[in-house]
């Protein structure tokens, strides 16, 4: 991982075609702003992360679940595995 320190209006390049700047610092929180081509993802991850949880819940209830794949995408995304009840 690259760990940078920015000033408010300075600019980080990824590749040709992806800017990342700092827009603004206010106390603890910054605002950036991301400059990609249309084909390019951009996620927060923590949005990511709620939504493939709730989408494996969801799947576990309608009683779809294919617990090999769903233990791999947890791994995947850094999720812990589920608790199981005890008996």
């Amino acid at each position: 991982m690259l760990v940078l320190t920015r000033k408010q209006g300075e600019k980080i390049l990824i590749g040709d075609d992806i800017v990342i700047t700092v827009l603004d610092v206010r106390g603890d929180s910054i605002r950036i702003g991301v400059d990609a081509p249309r084909g390019i993802s951009i996620q927060r991850a923590e949005i990511l992360t709620a939504v493939t949880e709730a989408n494996l819940e969801a799947n576990m209830a309608a009683g779809r679940s294919d617990e090999a794949a769903a233990d791999q995408l947890r791994s995947s995304l850094g999720l812990p595995a589920p608790v199981t009840p005890a008996p």
